[in-house]
């Protein structure tokens, strides 16, 4: 955020900023939910709702769950919250008491760490590496409880920073050790939809104690809507309505319908995501020729995170050089890695292709002359 306001400052200023900094479709949302948002203005005084969300919405869900993975879920065990911000909440409160340990793979999403420790719960790092994907090994989860007496597992495929994704066996076995281990497994899919090479599974596939956490911001282009959504085992239902009761008492009425009308716009949708491929592919070619050769091709979302060490061992004053030398706004990854980010960056490819084009010429020009 820090890189994002003074990007916003130089831009305010009149320079010709590349946003790659901010985790966030470049385009709005879709077409039907506009227009199922204008509707509901015109017939319904957008009231509050029910704490689990409109009934129409939580049976669309299920049927999402029905058609993507052939997944049978009852209505009844989708909650819908405002954005998976809420989501994280909810679900912790319901599955964590105080002092709590849940395993989180580094690197990840910051706010994880930031609402456990919030709510008086500890994330405890699980490391990974590129030989891995970025992603947990199962051995790695039975050491790591065996050493700290984990409660939960929490971990999101395709992943924030890396867009790498869990693949072949990697996710029932992971589901396996929780239940073996007596683990909650909290599984982030707020990128699905996005994966290029391989569809992502979702681990109500393999688990029916597992809590799936989605969203309607990131491959339905709807970050400020605040409209996500749980998938919960039936014992969680009624102790996550207490609490959304007592803390959100609705999810906004207006994004409740206008994400109806998101699910009538897979077309526009899919459109989207195939920028995002040819985003993808298009750095994958460039950026080496920039100096960033040591990058793992990204199974889905719309990141790619690139190895720095050879550039730098301070992410975050390089990102401020190219900022002002180049006008091209990178995330550096001591946000998502305390201890090993400052050797890393994240590139964010949800703009157009043009703009993707341009930062990577602009990079590829500003290496001839860094030095």
């Amino acid at each position: 955020m820090d890189v994002l306001r003074v990007a916003n400052e130089k831009a305010a200023a009149g320079a010709d900023v590349i946003h790659m900094e901010v985790g966030q479709p470049a385009t709005g949302a879709p077409a039907r939910a506009i227009e199922a948002a204008h509707a509901a203005l015109e017939k319904s005084t957008l009231g509050y709702t029910d704490a689990l969300g409109i009934p129409e919405l939580r049976e669309r869900i299920a049927g999402h769950y029905r058609r993507q993975y052939a997944v049978n879920v009852p209505p009844e065990r989708v909650v819908v919250t405002s954005g998976s911000s809420a989501a994280f909440i909810l679900a912790f409160l319901a599955i964590l008491d105080q002092g709590a340990r849940v395993a989180i793979p580094n690197p990840g999403y910051p706010c994880y760490r930031h609402i456990l420790k919030a709510l008086g719960a500890e994330a405890v790092t699980l490391e990974t590496g590129a030989g891995t994907r970025w992603m947990p090994a199962p051995k790695a989860l039975v050491d790591l409880n065996k050493e700290k007496q984990l409660d939960a597992l929490l971990l999101a495929s395709p992943s924030n920073p890396t867009g790498t994704m869990l693949v072949k066996d990697a996710l029932p076995q992971l589901a396996q050790t929780c239940e073996e281990h007596g683990l909650w497994f909290v599984s982030d899919e707020i990128y699905h939809g996005l994966d290029y090479d391989e569809p992502a599974e979702t681990a109500l596939t393999h688990s029916d104690t597992a809590i799936v956490i989605n969203s309607f911001s990131k491959y339905f282009s709807m970050t400020g809507w605040r409209i996500g959504w749980m998938v919960v085992p039936d014992a969680l239902v009624r102790p996550l309505e207490r609490l959304a009761q007592n803390l959100f008492i609705c999810a906004p009425a207006i994004s409740q319908y206008a994400a109806l009308g998101a699910f009538e716009a897979y077309e526009e949708l899919e459109a989207n995501k195939a920028i995002y491929r040819a985003n993808r592919d298009l750095l994958l070619e460039e950026l080496p020729k920039a100096g960033f050769t040591s990058i793992l091709p990204a199974d889905g979302a719309f990141y790619l995170y690139a190895d720095v060490r050879h550039m730098t061992n301070d992410s975050s004053e390089f990102a401020k050089r190219i900022l002002e030398d180049c006008g091209v706004a990178l995330t550096p990854g001591v946000d998502f890695d305390e201890g090993r980010g400052s050797q890393y960056m994240r590139f964010c490819y949800a703009g157009t292709t043009e703009r993707m084009r341009e930062a990577a010429r602009r990079l590829q020009d500003w290496s001839k002359t860094r030095l």
